[in-house]
């Protein structure tokens, strides 16, 4: 008997239920609606919770570390995270989940911190391709935690 199963992920900050239709975040505002987070204006009567990336925000987990390097991040920092949070922009726009926590100095770069690791991968496979460069990615499938390492 061939049988495919389904890949079982962890993710605590995914919800254990399914919300009730229309749900707000009581945090951004954005709405749950036909089975995704949207941003749309929440109806009367909407029942209220916190999104996974407001919970992320506000515990401090990131689910993905993009982390920039090199001497062309020094010369181009402003064009480098303009392109950064450009991206961060339009992936937001439709996905409300997407977002850019943090964006801390390091003395050797930079490291963006994110609420999911899908946002980490599109961010570093733009600036890849946009300024080439070294790339490499991460994956620590037990916490679904992506981390990227881009580098100039």
């Amino acid at each position: 008997m061939n049988r495919l199963l389904k890949e079982w992920v962890h993710d605590t900050y995914k919800s254990k239920h399914k919300l009730p239709e229309p749900t707000v975040c009581r945090q951004c505002g954005a709405v749950y609606r036909k089975g995704s987070w949207r941003w749309e204006d929440a109806p009367v009567g909407a029942h209220e919770d916190t999104c996974a990336a407001c919970l992320r925000i506000e515990d401090n987990v990131p689910a993905g570390y993009l982390t920039l390097e090199g001497s062309f991040l020094v010369e181009h920092r402003e064009e480098v995270m303009h392109l950064v949070r450009n991206i961060e922009a339009k992936e937001k726009k439709e996905h409300p989940l997407k977002r850019i926590m943090a964006v801390d100095e390091k003395p050797d770069g930079l490291v963006v911190t994110v609420t999911d690791p899908h946002l980490a991968r599109g961010i570093g496979e733009a600036l890849h391709q946009a300024y080439k460069g070294e790339l490499d990615f991460s994956y620590q499938e037990e916490e679904n935690l992506l981390r990227v390492f881009w580098r100039r």
